[in-house]
């Protein structure tokens, strides 16, 4: 099939999906829409994305919450196109060299897809949601990965587990300056702003190091998610951003199968 056709791809997460039109690597009219709201009411993300159907050659997504895959497909019932369900079984081109692939998550392997096919390997892929997950994709194939919390995470747990630690507002981490807290409020934000990246690039430098042992190549490291922006300036030198990776991965994956 051909590579530029226009895919509909569809991420489902627990809170929202996130989707977006994809033709080769362009990723374009991308939006969200409320997991929650599928699940009770379909049609509403069937009329969402009618336009973007109306153009589709074909759908192709991914999901770690199971009960919405049966409503997004009542949601899809009158797309006459092919539709596409990423999985461990379902995927194409890449070994999953990984002893329970079943347990890997589907956005997990879009990722680790988009990765081998535009990036190259060995390759790290680092993904900042609500949980940080790192995935290593070697010449053997999909090897594993670390799971992380996230920095909402890590923001929300110290005021919910403490009576008298406030709440911190995730954009102001990036205002965050000095190394000895002058307030609560202060002395919050550095552990958190400044422990975020600290905890990414222990586990980056602890992978690298057991990956290069066995690669004649040093691995591509990519990063993608919304709390890639509260990572201290440095960490631009040392990782290429990739916004829609996910979505890029979901079309590889497709146009495999097809």
């Amino acid at each position: 099939m051909n590579s530029n056709q226009n895919i509909l791809c569809i991420d489902i997460g627990n809170t929202s999906i996130h989707y977006g039109s994809v033709s080769g690597k362009e990723v374009e009219k991308t939006a969200d829409f409320p997991t929650a709201e599928l699940l009770q009411e379909p049609k509403a993300f069937t009329e969402t994305v009618a336009a973007r159907l109306a153009e589709a050659a074909g759908v192709s997504f991914c999901s770690v919450v199971p009960d919405a895959n049966t409503k997004l497909l009542d949601a899809l019932a009158t797309f006459s196109g092919p539709l596409f369900h990423l999985t461990h079984e379902s995927c194409q081109g890449l070994d999953l060299v990984y002893p329970k692939p079943q347990e890997i998550g589907q956005d997990r392997i879009a990722n680790a897809l988009a990765a081998q096919e535009y990036y190259g390997i060995p390759a790290i892929v680092i993904d900042m949601g609500t949980a940080v997950t790192f995935d290593i994709i070697s010449s053997q194939g999909y090897e594993g990965g670390i799971i992380a919390p996230g920095l909402n995470v890590m923001t929300r747990y110290l005021h919910e587990q403490t009576a008298l630690l406030p709440e911190l507002d995730p954009d102001e981490l990036l205002q965050t300056k000095g190394a000895i807290g002058k307030s609560t409020i202060h002395a919050m934000q550095l552990g958190v702003s400044v422990g975020f990246s600290g905890m990414i690039d222990a586990l980056l430098k602890r992978v690298e190091a057991e990956l290069n042992e066995k690669e004649s190549r040093k691995a591509v490291v990519l990063s993608t998610g919304g709390s890639v922006a509260n990572l201290t300036a440095d960490w631009a030198s040392k990782s290429e951003f990739v916004d829609q990776l996910t979505l890029q991965g979901l079309a590889v994956a497709y146009q495999r199968a097809h």
